[in-house]
């Protein structure tokens, strides 16, 4: 799997997403970037697959979320049909937004309206790392779900015009995919990644599936492009959100503390003040509850939260 490739076949019903987060060098900000080929979070989508299981077109459930923490939050998540999607080997467009290779840095043009309050969100980031990583893990028993960390290591410079926002930090950048939707494999997940001192970075991933079985993955990625695996420290639970998801880590200290950064009835984001490898870090922390996600009310809330705009009506009932 070459994750860097942004005109890979997604099979239908299955889903390809790139990731992006940061956080400023003075810890006053923060941000997440997802684009979705096939949005794993679409009620829209969700029930295209229930309609016509194993024939939803992903291409036609497509969006870029972007969320901005700190000082100025905003957040935005506009899902667009296969008319607003244009893709190539170095390019991917989804509506007026667009990522693109230049060389081996990744820079993200960015025009999208928020939500609740509409307001635009527009300016570039771009994510730069000394050495980019075609490594792949299966997340699930039969491969059929792949987690690919290209930029573990990455610095990422944020330029907005709306709002007015300028800094630089340490930052990330990954790819999942999947040939089927999240919830048919798996029932929850926690993952974090935090920056160690030196320019390492550690990554924890811990699922349940659907088969009851579960994996934990612990690696330590360098700047060289290089990994290790390193032995996971003890679960440790976290305190669960307004929306009571359920959070988790592992730390080697037995009271992390966590700042909720976004808080929904299936999805948390945090930032964790851990232990790991022997340094207090401070970790961006994703819990997610697949069986939340799935459920009917959560399925009624979601077109709230994630408009629409398509040439063609496409319902989201249950």
């Amino acid at each position: 799997m070459n994750a860097r490739d942004f005109s890979a076949r997604v099979p239908p019903g299955g889903y390809q997403w790139w990731y992006v987060d940061a956080m400023s060098d003075d810890g006053r900000y923060g941000l997440t970037i997802i684009a979705f080929i096939g949005s794993v979070f679409s009620p829209y989508y969700a029930a295209a697959r229930r309609r016509a299981p194993g024939a939803a077109d992903p291409q036609d459930f497509c969006s870029v979320n972007v969320a901005l923490y700190g000082d100025c939050r905003r957040w935005a998540m506009t899902e667009r049909g296969v008319g607003a999607l244009r893709r190539s080997a170095r390019e991917l467009a989804i509506g007026p937004s667009r990522l693109h290779w230049d060389g081996d840095m990744l820079v993200i043009d960015l025009d999208e309206i928020t939500t609740p309050m509409p307001q635009r969100l527009r300016g570039q980031v771009r994510v730069q790392s000394p050495v980019l990583s075609r490594n792949a893990f299966a997340l699930d028993a039969e491969g059929r779900h792949l987690w690919s960390p290209i930029a573990p290591c990455a610095r990422v410079s944020v330029q907005l015009d709306q709002p007015s926002l300028n800094w630089q930090g340490d930052g990330y950048l990954d790819s999942n995919a999947g040939e089927t939707s999240l919830e048919e494999a798996f029932v929850r997940w926690h993952w974090s990644r935090a920056s160690l001192h030196g320019g390492d970075t550690a990554v924890l991933y811990d699922v349940t599936r659907r088969d009851a079985s579960s994996a934990s993955l612990a690696l330590r990625f360098d700047a060289d492009g290089g990994f290790s695996t390193f032995e996971p420290p003890p679960e440790q639970v976290l305190p669960t959100t307004m929306w009571r998801v359920g959070r988790a880590t592992r730390s080697e200290h037995a009271s992390p503390q966590a700042q909720t950064l976004e808080d929904t009835p299936f999805y948390a984001r945090s930032m964790v003040r851990t232990q790991l490898l022997g340094e207090s870090v401070g970790s961006m922390h994703e819990s997610l509850d697949l069986d939340r996600f799935r459920s009917r009310w959560v399925q009624t809330l979601l077109p709230f939260r994630m408009p629409r705009r398509s040439g063609t009506r496409v319902r989201a009932a249950l």
